[in-house]
């Protein structure tokens, strides 16, 4: 066999000059990793740019926003080795229906939430709109981002019920007249077609973004555009779309279903619950298997699924059994701590390193035990602190105008400890599965080191491993069916402002490799 080398992305910081470590011999963790016992195919790991990223993108400073594309996008390093950026492979692009142009009388409250359509009420389109959203959109390609996702909240608002980009009425039903299925569908494609002309191309269109939620509110209450949708009402709307992009000879697939909660894919009674057997199984009304541009794979949101590790694991479990029995892939396409999971019974701020730390254990769990092949987060940047609690974003924003012209932002833990597994976990890469010694319930490794493997062809071995225990850890890996390794290098996300994938010199393997207490960590291993 080749000689592979082997990266490991360990979510506990190796001392920042780790030597192999021959202490603490009661905290040792023998696991083995072998490279012919592989799970899923990872396709990506990504993050939405929505909202802010139009008054970024359009009106602040170049050298600010070049700043903020480098971080999220760049796969480089400096002349230290230190990463530039955490080399996304995934930017989810917003589609927007028009409330922007609707102004206060679109009832949606915040100004910076309504979004401008390219598509105007007398059928014209007008492509300068969402120039900030372009903008980044175009740097994420020149930065060689792998997959390039449109996702859609409401349809444009000439084609809703109410003429608004949210519901008024809480009937749970789609926010879209009977008749516009296919005016809708070819709103998207038409969207797709112009971008494609441009050199940017959509790998996926998501037409439904969480279709559980009612999305309804009185005028001027609205916090931003979204519609619910039925199953039968998402099978018409995919249909459509597929029939669209098959009429304009495009090659992008739709992304389905955005499910507003992990749990409603395999469980519930609502008419858009349950939607794996509704869209998966060959004897449903609505099965997408004569569909061409569907994959075969189902997408959800891990938002409140994440209050105990009990519940975390067996939600993952659960819907990773009803995947299999399908015979499908699932892809984690929204998260951030909307909910309070991520206290862990506390009701105390929680510091940068704590929400890193539990951003890194959600990413874990919905990998190795969701088996998701593909992990995307909301949001990557949003006003709000950059001290504590920063449960949504990536990047910390501070407008200093009212019309969010220019401002300042900073740089949380959650963008680095993401790092640890975007930079070096590549589309492609298979997982590995890894065996313990420890014999750790699925429940108790929420607590204690973390562990995820992935090969990538002939010269890669990723492992992300989290620290989440207050103690120095020690992990000692055995290799089966890879050529005998014999040095590493690590990469660090710790406490500290300067430990942020922070890089080791080559060294040799002896034995055990020590992990820093509350940290995350990459290994590379030649």
């Amino acid at each position: 066999m080749k000689f592979i080398k082997a990266v490991f992305t360990l979510s506990s910081l190796l001392l920042a000059n780790a030597s192999i470590a021959q202490t603490n011999t009661n905290n040792s963790l023998i696991i083995t990793i072998d490279a012919k016992s592989t799970a899923q195919t990872m396709h990506n790991i990504g993050a939405s740019g929505c909202w802010f990223s139009e008054g970024i993108g359009k009106c602040w400073p170049v050298v600010k926003r070049e700043k903020m594309a480098e971080l999220l996008f760049s796969k480089e390093k400096d002349a230290k080795g230190n990463p530039k950026g955490i080399g996304l492979s995934a930017w989810r692009f917003n589609i927007g229906g028009g409330t922007a142009e609707q102004g206060d009388s679109s009832g949606i409250k915040d100004f910076r939430k309504r979004v401008e359509c390219f598509l105007a009420p007398d059928g014209t389109y007008d492509w300068n709109k969402q120039a900030g959203y372009q903008w980044f959109l175009r740097k994420a390609k020149a930065y060689g981002v792998e997959n390039l996702i449109a996702f859609s909240n409401t349809p444009p608002v000439q084609f809703t019920k109410n003429g608004r980009g949210f519901k008024t009425e809480k009937d749970y039903k789609a926010n879209l007249k009977p008749d516009q299925y296919d005016a809708y569908a070819d709103f998207l494609t038409e969207v797709i077609k112009h971008f494609d002309k441009e050199g940017l191309h959509f790998n996926y269109i998501s037409p439904v973004n969480e279709p559980q939620w009612d999305w309804s509110n009185k005028p001027g209450q609205a916090s931003q555009e979204g519609s619910p949708w039925g199953n039968e009402d998402i099978y018409k709307v995919t249909k459509a779309v597929d029939a669209s992009l098959e009429s304009k000879k495009l090659n992008t697939q739709v992304l389905t279903t955005e499910a507003a909660m992990l749990t409603y894919l395999y469980d519930g009674k609502s008419r858009s619950s349950k939607q794996i057997q509704r869209f998966f199984a060959d004897t449903s009304a609505y099965s997408f298997k004569n569909l061409k541009h569907v994959p075969n794979f189902v997408a959800g949101h891990s938002y409140f699924t994440d209050s105990g590790d009990s519940s975390i694991v067996s939600v993952r479990q659960h819907l990773a059994d009803t995947t299999k029995k399908y015979g499908i892939e699932y892809w984690q396409s929204e998260y951030s701590m909307l909910g309070d999971g991520f206290r862990e019974g506390t009701k105390d701020r929680r510091s940068q390193m704590d929400c890193a730390l539990f951003l890194a254990k959600i990413i874990n769990q919905d990998i190795t035990v969701g088996n998701a092949a593909a992990w995307q987060l909301w949001n990557s940047w949003e006003p709000g602190s950059a001290e504590w609690d920063t449960r949504y974003y990536l990047i910390a924003l501070k407008p200093s105008t009212p019309a969010y012209t220019d401002g300042e932002f900073t740089v949380t833990k959650n963008l680095w400890a993401m790092g640890n597994y975007s930079l070096f976990v590549r589309p492609g890469m298979k997982r590995v599965n890894i065996h313990r010694n420890d014999n750790l319930s699925p429940e108790k490794i929420c607590q204690d080191v973390m562990l995820s493997a992935f090969t990538g062809g002939k010269d890669k071995l990723v492992i992300v491993a989290v620290n989440y225990t207050n103690q120095v850890r020690t992990v000692n890996p055995q290799f089966k069916n890879f050529k005998t390794v014999k040095k590493y290098r690590t990469y660090v996300t710790s406490a500290g402002a300067t430990n942020n994938l922070t890089p080791s010199a080559e060294q040799k393997l002896n034995g055990s490799v020590s992990l820093q207490p509350r940290s995350v960590t990459t290994i590379i291993f030649n």
